[in-house]
């Protein structure tokens, strides 16, 4: 059975990955490229690998073990991994096996100098590197040295590391073989990594080399600091040459060394330019074959480049589909959505079909070419502006990119056709009537409930047919002119107010008190309701007693079993009627509506019981009536003492009755949108189970992987690709490793904007003021809205919010978060409750830590960390 337990590198290639591991696939397709040098050797396969770990039982208690440890327990995890390593270690190799691998050493010479390293069968792959995670030798000379090295390299399967790696990613320890790779040793002049693509920016016209002296180890290992070279359409554009004091050498008589560079050597490049042109080509021929961006390790020996290893760069986000090789800027969807999570394909692909702009995907996120738009000076100007007063950071990364090397030429304005308005002329205008948002609102009921009425008597392939449909009619009732008339007319009243006023009076952000409480505000509105759901619960202690032991969903059923539990569950049910469609990420049709996992309000419910009186709801809301009426009267008086101030306060007047009648209105097109989507998913999941009924699927959810024309097609034939499901549901879990930019290039570079102030105190996060006012408070840290637990005058920290966590505003004093801009959701309902808020703060999850003192200045848009 020698050839199970040995393959040379010239026979196996991509095909053989679970025999030879990832690491030793990839060096076996290397071998295979013409014109690519590699040096030979042999991999020890997993069925090695196997038979060892058969010939000690007692790993497989200490596996089982193993798995039951809490990822975070790092001395149990290091206690344990090491005993299992030093049991494979002390396993005798067994003869037929010892005789394999000395066989195929003695091809390469007994007493030539090797590298073995470690190959398992979860590395080197597209989705996940696993890089660093287990050992690799080097100048490992002589049989009996080659043995013991081999056993040290399938122990190195259950590192520190390799273990929480695989502990923290949710992989199955036994799912995982070690295969071992025995490759001729190289001694290098220099050697180092290629990256094929940028991986700082994600740039794929950009490759990246960094190099030393001597072996790679050193730079691997930090002990220097590399020559950086950067490579673009065959031209070395920039580089950096570090003082090399240190080399790592290998020994004749086996191991390697650190030894001194001479001085005169130090800051000597370690490649010339035409060397980093040469292997800049051979690292493209690499990445043509595997067909993703590489990273390389390489080594240089009298001026000819070998090639050691060659892996996917798993960290680079991928690039959307394009219809031609022209240069093209994408935005982010999510960022202006606040969801920039990964979404199901169902999800983006019934977003796409109901959605009034053109969109494409990458990564699991959704993003709008802006290309067209960003192509001629009326079309970038207008979207400049219309971006850049929402979220700053995301005009500023598109000026990053406009500003660069004619990436998007400029291209002359159209004529305007023959009596039509002029190019970007204003919208038409529009009446300060309350009855005009009245009557939008009862159309989309009207509409809502005529889609419930009429999908309840579709099924089958009929039901496709109707939304196909009933989607015309959902993109109809969205782009209706008066209903964006309305929306615009709040916006640039707002706009307007914070513009003029501060002009006039020096007020900043004056709109942020004036829109207090404003009605018809659909979003602000339920955060208020679950309030009132708290009243109906307070005066029942048993109920709040069994609330506060709810674990999962069917609480309500057991409800009436308890005091006053009738009453509750009567009052959670119509706060559930009105707003059980909406949920965290609702722009994702897969995500569990309140409606399906009605468990996420009950902390939220627990919290307004412990932390508010009765009538809380109307007292809020009246306040902030009156604190936005006497903010008109302050402004009002205040501009009429100026210079034609009777003129400046009748602007003011009207702009402000113009505000508080429409801004409200801003929050109803999304609870439209979820509303109408939570029937498409109710009617959905029905077929669904049909198909699980009828054994085609094995379990409903599987359908949030196929696309809606996917899922059409299964219902029309009654037949799905297993494997297709269960590819897509491991290629979500790897896009929440993911980073989503706000602005991405067909480049592949990924730019987040930063923010040109220099107006803030050292040390401060600098973010975007949104709703006026300065607060300081307990920073609570939360990503998950059902884990919230406030205390009256927290300051919320967290990446983003949509609709959904407006219940939780009515508790907290201040917000503070990661994504967002002057009208997104958080945004718009920090200001009706008066909250100081910040958004778009880098990074405010992880700088500002769960409990920290903070002090959120809302109007100037900074937070400082005070302890």
């Amino acid at each position: 059975m020698t050839e199970q337990y040995v393959l040379d590198l010239q026979e196996v290639d991509e095909t053989r990955l679970a025999l030879v591991g990832g690491k030793g696939a990839h060096l076996g397709a290397l071998a295979r490229i013409e014109g690519i040098p590699v040096p030979g050797g042999f991999c020890v396969t997993t069925h090695a690998f196997r038979q060892i770990m058969a010939q000690a039982p007692s790993v497989e208690d200490l596996l089982d073990r193993l798995s039951r440890l809490n990822p975070d327990d790092r001395e149990a995890l290091r206690t344990l991994s090491a005993r299992i390593r030093r049991t494979i270690e002390g396993i005798t190799v067994p003869g037929d096996l010892a005789a394999a691998i000395t066989g195929a050493l003695s091809r390469l010479g007994d007493q030539t100098p090797c590298a073995v390293r470690s190959s398992a069968t979860a590395e080197d792959l597209p989705t996940a590197s696993f890089a660093g995670q287990q050992d690799t030798y080097l100048n490992v000379v002589g049989p009996t040295e080659i043995l013991r090295h081999v056993s040290r390299c399938w122990a190195s399967q259950f590192t520190e590391r390799a273990v929480t790696y695989r502990q923290h990613n949710g992989i199955d320890h036994r799912s995982v073989d070690m295969a071992v790779v025995v490759q001729r040793m190289v001694f290098p002049h220099a050697s180092g990594i290629l990256f094929t693509a940028d991986p700082v920016t994600g740039n794929r016209k950009v490759a990246t080399v960094d190099a030393g002296f001597g072996l790679g180890e050193a730079l691997v290992s930090g002990l220097v600091n590399p020559d950086v070279f950067k490579v673009r359409h065959g031209e070395v554009v920039a580089k950096t040459i570090a003082a090399k004091q240190r080399a790592v050498h290998a020994l004749p008589t086996g191991g390697t060394q650190e030894v001194e560079v001479d001085a005169q050597r130090q800051e000597q490049p370690a490649l010339t330019d035409a060397q980093v042109m040469r292997l800049v080509r051979l690292g493209r021929r690499i990445e043509e074959h595997f067909g993703h961006p590489q990273d390389i390790e390489w080594c240089l020996v009298d001026d000819d480049f070998q090639i050691v290893q060659s892996r996917p760069i798993t960290t680079l986000f991928p690039l959307p589909e394009a219809p031609d090789q022209g240069n093209r800027i994408y935005v982010s969807v999510g960022h202006q959505q606040m969801m920039t999570d990964p979404m199901k394909p169902l999800g983006l692909s019934m977003w796409k079909l109901t959605a009034m702009a053109p969109m494409t995907e990458a990564g699991g996120r959704l993003f709008v070419d802006a290309t067209r738009a960003l192509s001629t000076p009326t079309g970038r100007a207008g979207l400049l502006d219309l971006v850049g007063r929402g979220d700053p950071l995301t005009r500023d990364a598109l000026e990053t990119v406009l500003d660069r090397d004619d990436f998007l030429p400029l291209l002359p304005d159209p004529d305007p056709a023959p009596g039509g308005p002029p190019a970007g002329g204003a919208p038409a205008p529009i009446e300060t009537d309350p009855a005009i948002v009245d009557g939008l609102i009862e159309r989309s009921q009207a509409s809502i409930a005529a889609l419930r009425r009429d999908i309840a008597t579709q099924t089958g392939p009929a039901l496709f047919d109707f939304l196909t449909e009933a989607f015309q009619e959902h993109k109809r009732v969205l782009s209706d002119p008066l209903s964006h008339q309305v929306i615009m007319a709040g916006m640039e009243a707002t706009w307007w107010l914070n513009d003029k006023l501060y002009e006039w009076l020096g007020e900043k952000n004056a709109a942020d008190t004036l829109t207090l409480s404003a009605p018809d505000n659909v979003t602000s509105e339920m955060g208020l309701a679950l309030l009132d759901v708290a009243d109906v619960i307070r005066p029942h202690p048993e109920v709040v007693t069994f609330l506060q032991s709810v674990e999962d969903d069917s609480f309500l059923d057991e409800l009436p079993k308890h005091a006053g539990g009738t009453t509750a569950r009567d009052a959670i049910e119509g706060y559930l009627d009105r707003y059980g469609m909406r949920c965290a990420g609702e722009i994702d049709i897969t995500r569990p509506r309140w409606r399906e996992s009605p468990g996420t309000l009950v902390p939220a419910i627990l919290d307004n019981v412990r932390n508010f009186e009765p009538g809380a709801a109307q007292r809020r809301f009246e306040q902030g009536r009156q604190e936005a009426w006497k903010k008109e009267q302050d402004v009002l008086t205040r501009l009429r003492a100026l210079p034609d101030g009777e003129s400046k306060a009748d602007e003011t007047q009207r702009m402000i009755e113009r505000v508080r009648t429409f801004i409200g209105y801003r929050e109803y097109p999304k609870y439209d949108i979820v509303s109408r989507y939570f029937v498409y998913k109710q009617a959905l999941l029905a077929e669904a189970e049909r198909l699980v009924q009828a054994k085609v699927l094995p379990e409903k959810e599987d359908i949030f992987h196929l696309t809606f024309q996917e899922l059409h097609e299964a219902v029309r034939s009654h037949r799905v690709d297993d494997g297709l499901v269960r590819q897509r549901k491991e290629t979500f879990q790897t896009y929440h490793a993911l980073t989503p930019p706000r602005v991405l290039t067909s480049e592949g570079e990924t730019v987040n904007g930063a923010y040109r102030r220099d107006d803030v105190p050292d040390g401060a996060l600098i973010g975007l003021p949104v709703s006026g006012g300065t607060v300081e408070g307990r920073a609570r840290v939360i990503l998950d809205m059902g884990q919230a637990d406030l205390e009256p005058g927290d300051i919320l920290v967290t990446a983003f919010t949509d609709p959904s966590w407006s219940p939780l505003f009515v508790g907290i004093a201040g917000l503070v978060t990661e994504v967002g801009g002057l009208m997104t959701h958080g945004a718009v309902i920090a200001r009706e409750y008066g909250l100081p808020a910040v958004v778009g703060v880098d990074r405010a999850t992880r700088l500002i830590r769960d409990g920290q003192r903070i002090r959120v200045h809302g109007s100037d848009g900074y937070v400082e960390i005070l302890s």
